[in-house]
């Protein structure tokens, strides 16, 4: 039997954002992941591979090519492809292939709301995104799934015409001034590709969520060291983050924060272990880090629409 390929134009219009962070809540609570990385390099070209196995659930391999060079081929084609293989959890054989962007897509701002669904005050009514890109976009609209009650939805970019764009395609406001576009909202998500912290800790206001999704690598973050010791700090999980991402491990290196900061992560809210945020004046900080195992989670939801179909 040939194995299937998923693609986005198969299955996307079946998915659901809340339901997808109900299965990460799900997938959370069968046991932690076994997890395991690798990556090659040569020269600007790299390959990234993430596998993730979860007993009861399954086990998948997700593989990210990165070469630089193919923009400028003629005609130029993507930079970045990827694909997830996911296994059976009995068996060991392969369900399917997976389109990579699909399940990234869906993996990253799932992870988000429901960090917001367990952390954010109730009934927030503004939300602020930070960046303009593809990611944003995915924002915008779990978001506004998650949290319907949401009056007003914010955009702001370091390119104001990028922020503006975005902001008339989905029918936001565009922000101006980053200072007081933190002070109003109730939830603030970013999304860059900053190294240098420009989020600061001096512009929250009590009971705002802070949603940090753009670091994923050992020099970069989004929040400056006020901010990080302002709010109360959660994970999706902390083996992929605190020693993994420079939003956690610079300021661990700095003294600003200690590893023992960090509260709790999805593996604790999901099975009790802590009751996320513990008053309405409370600031919270999630991390957003990604792991293979969430890869893992959404992958079998993906799988799970296209077989139902």
């Amino acid at each position: 039997m040939s194995i299937p390929f998923i693609s986005i134009e198969e299955v996307e219009h079946k998915l659901d954002w809340r339901e997808m962070a109900d299965a990460i809540f799900a997938g959370h609570q069968q046991g932690k992941a076994k997890l395991g990385d690798l990556a090659l390099e040569e020269g600007k070209r790299s390959m990234l591979n993430r596998a993730a196995w979860i007993n009861g659930l399954g086990l998948a391999l997700k593989s990210v090519t990165i070469f630089p060079d193919n923009a400028e081929r003629t005609p130029p084609i993507p930079t970045i492809e990827s694909v997830v293989v996911l296994f059976d959890h009995d068996s060991g054989t392969i369900k399917a292939l997976i389109d990579g962007q699909l399940v990234t897509k869906w993996k990253t701002a799932s992870d988000s709301i429901l960090g917001a669904r367990l952390l954010a005050p109730n009934n927030p009514s503004k939300l602020l995104v930070i960046g303009s890109g593809v990611v944003a976009t995915s924002l915008i609209e779990a978001y506004r799934s998650e949290f319907p009650m949401l009056e007003e939805v914010a955009v702001w970019s370091r390119t104001a015409d990028n922020a503006k764009s975005l902001a008339e395609k989905m029918d936001c406001t565009h922000c101006a001034d980053l200072a007081a576009g933190v002070a109003a909202a109730d939830i603030v998500t970013s999304a860059t590709m900053a190294r240098t912290p420009f989020i600061k800790g001096e512009w929250l206001t009590p009971g705002t969520h802070v949603d940090l999704i753009g670091a994923f690598l050992p020099d970069m973050r989004e929040a400056d060291n006020a901010l990080m010791q302002k709010g109360e700090l959660f994970v999706d999980s902390r083996e992929t983050t605190i020693h993994e991402i420079g939003e956690l491990i610079l300021p661990i290196q700095e003294g600003a924060i200690t590893e023992s900061d960090v509260c709790a992560d999805f593996y604790d809210l999901a099975n009790g272990h802590h009751k996320g945020r513990q008053s309405p004046d409370e600031i919270t900080v999630f991390k957003n880090g990604g792991g293979a195992h969430l890869d893992l989670m959404v992958a079998d939801l993906i799988y799970q629409k296209w077989s139902n179909s």
